[in-house]
């Protein structure tokens, strides 16, 4: 059974191929196009999908959507009724929009993909999944449980924003639902727009920003803007936001109560950002753990899923393991809507035609994420010198010791090998690394590799084998999705004048013997590696190891602010020549900067828009 699943029209268009219930292929349209959130149809995934299944659009049974486009014309519809005229002036910029493609999606699609269609038989092929019906099925399906409770949390779906299915075996029923506009992701979004941050790609910032500030507005916000319940649920006063009738998050009265209108984004941060960030983080984690405390009191299953957009907050997933209300916590790597896709196709194997569960290996069903292309070592060595790149080639011991002397002399190294990670966070295939023990490593990525703010954090993969060694935490975490703190014994004590120092002054204190990845507050997003799921990057990890006896590496997404991860050994070599980065693995094809044709330099500070 091949069943092949879409997002799309939203943000992060993606496709995916399940074959027989196993995920073989799965890729971001953006990785392809290079726009970062592309939202247009996916076609150059869904092409990637099927070449790597090795079939045609004829052969596969069914092509899933991941929403239903019919509801959420019906949201917009009531949503405008029931405020009008407030609204009108987003209603007629919507509904164009809609009366013209999207309320058309099935011949939308079935159009889009009938030139991959040898026989032209493809809207009988069509299914439509729910928004959260898909998130949730991406989570369930693909975790090695065999019972939880899922959890999805993200926006907006068709009316949903937070939803509670139970999972058992290949059944997935909701038991629960918090519906528009009362929304825990727009919530988080609000903050991330009135910070001065892009709403569906700043959020992450705002997380990483929090530990830099004080939550003194978070009395506040439960005071005013949300109605929190002890079992969780929650209701937002409607006044202090503008994305139901407007054409911006927040309204002014939002603006009053918290001090004067958003930061413009060109300005400096503030300590009040700073706060804000934290105060909204304080919240969402508030939220969170209410939610889930009932959950496991109400279901006594030991098992939870997380999905949606909100489960990318690693910071309140953390919070949720180490609150042990649920025994394992597993989150799908791709929780936006870029997973949507897999999760259709899941939801049309098990839950349409109802085929027996398969669960695929000890840690679960994604393969580590690795489902995006790969390129073989002699396509990797025509590419590099038709881009004209200057390498050498070696074999793979010798590759990995090249890269270790690289790591230890201080350099950005681009690794680029195996197969493209599903979802936002790189795993060690698209990767830019460094040596977590170099205090100035942070403040290089961000600054002359990134070309991003200075504040942001970086994660450290670490040997699956040594995690429990260096941080407070008892579970893999493969995918970089929790946040655990590191073990006192490789803290640095701070002096007295250095704990009274407030926000970004932190930034330049070191505070661990791996400066580079320990957070102001200790913390520290943890990849897990397993040799099971990318064994070269394991190889590599476990050389610096022997070599220097740290078990792990910063890791940071091989691409700059603003740009998407890459996709391609060109890619990597455009953001090579376009950064400060020294050195470049591709396959065995080893870079260095200095050997390189200065022509093929490039300015990448102000090639993408900021993120």
């Amino acid at each position: 059974m091949r069943i092949l699943g879409i997002s799309a029209f939203y943000h992060d268009s993606a496709a995916a191929l399940l074959v027989d219930g196993r995920p073989v292929a799965a890729a971001q349209e953006e990785r392809f196009t290079r726009r970062k959130h592309d939202q247009r149809f996916p076609e150059s995934a869904v092409r990637y999908c099927l070449a790597e299944g090795g079939v045609g659009l004829d052969d596969v049974d069914h092509v899933v959507f991941f929403e239903k486009p019919l509801l959420k014309f019906e949201r917009l519809l009531e949503t405008y009724l029931a405020n009008a005229p407030r609204g009108f002036g987003q209603f007629k910029t919507a509904m164009p929009v809609w009366l013209k493609d999207k309320l058309f999606q099935k011949a939308a699609i079935a159009k889009a993909l009938l030139p991959m269609s040898v026989s032209g038989d493809v809207e009988r092929k069509l299914l439509f999944a729910e928004h959260h019906q898909s998130h949730a099925a991406s989570a369930f399906f693909a975790s090695p449980f065999e019972e939880a409770v899922v959890l999805t949390m993200d926006g907006v779906g068709e009316w949903a924003t937070t939803s509670v299915a139970i999972g058992h075996g290949n059944t997935l029923e909701t038991v629960r639902e918090i519906r528009w506009p009362h929304s825990l992701g727009l919530l988080y979004s609000a903050f991330t727009y009135y910070t001065g941050f892009k709403v569906n790609s700043g959020e992450y910032k705002v997380m990483g920003l929090a530990p830099y500030g004080v939550p003194r507005f978070k009395d506040l916000i439960l005071e005013k803007v949300v109605k929190l319940k002890p079992d969780g649920s929650f209701w937002l006063d409607q006044s202090y936001f503008d994305y139901t009738t407007g054409l911006t998050m927040t309204s002014r009265k939002f603006h009053d109560l918290f001090g004067g209108p958003p930061r413009d984004s060109t300005q400096p941060l503030g300590q009040r950002e700073m706060d804000l960030a934290a105060s909204v983080q304080a919240v969402t984690e508030e939220i969170v753990l209410r939610i889930t405390r009932e959950l496991a009191r109400a279901y006594g299953i030991p098992n939870l899923c997380l999905s949606g957009g909100v489960a990318l907050n690693c910071v309140a997933n953390g919070k949720v393991l180490r609150d042990r209300a649920f025994e394992r916590v597993w989150v799908q790597p791709a929780a936006g809507d870029a997973g949507g896709a897999l999760g259709a196709a899941y939801a049309a194997h098990y839950l349409h035609l109802n085929r027996p569960r398969v669960v695929w290996n000890a840690l679960d069903g994604m393969d580590g994420a690795y489902l995006g292309p790969a390129f073989a070592q002699s396509d990797i060595e025509d590419r590099l010198m038709r881009a004209g790149a200057r390498f050498a080639v070696h074999g793979e011991i010798d590759t990995l010791e090249r890269s270790v002397d690289a790591l230890e002399r201080g350099d950005a190294v681009g690794w680029f090998q195996g197969r493209m990670e599903f979802g936002p966070r790189a795993l060690g295939a698209r990767s830019i690394l460094g040596d977590p023990r170099n205090p100035e490593m942070q403040k290089t990525l961000n600054l002359k590799i990134k070309y991003r703010e200075s504040f942001r954090p970086f994660a450290p993969s670490v040997l699956a084998e040594h995690v429990a060694d260096w941080f407070e935490i008892g579970e893999p975490s493969p995918y970089m999705l929790m946040v655990a703190d590191l073990r006192p014994e490789h803290r640095r004590a701070m002096s007295e004048t250095e704990e009274k120092l407030f926000g970004i002054e932190k930034l330049n204190v070191p505070r661990s013997s791996v400066p580079a990845i320990t957070h102001v507050d200790y913390s520290a997003r943890i990849q897990t590696v397993h040799k099971e799921t990318n064994p070269r990057y394991h190889a590599l990890i476990d050389a610096f190891r022997a070599r220097t006896g740290c078990p792990m590496l910063v890791n940071t997404s091989f691409n700059v602010r603003g740009e998407p991860i890459v996709g391609t050994p060109e890619d990597a070599f455009r953001c090579f020549m376009g950064t400060e980065m020294e050195t470049l693995v591709v396959g065995n094809c080893v870079l260095s900067k200095s050997e390189q044709n200065q022509a093929f330099a490039e300015d990448y500070k102000a090639k993408f828009e900021l993120d």
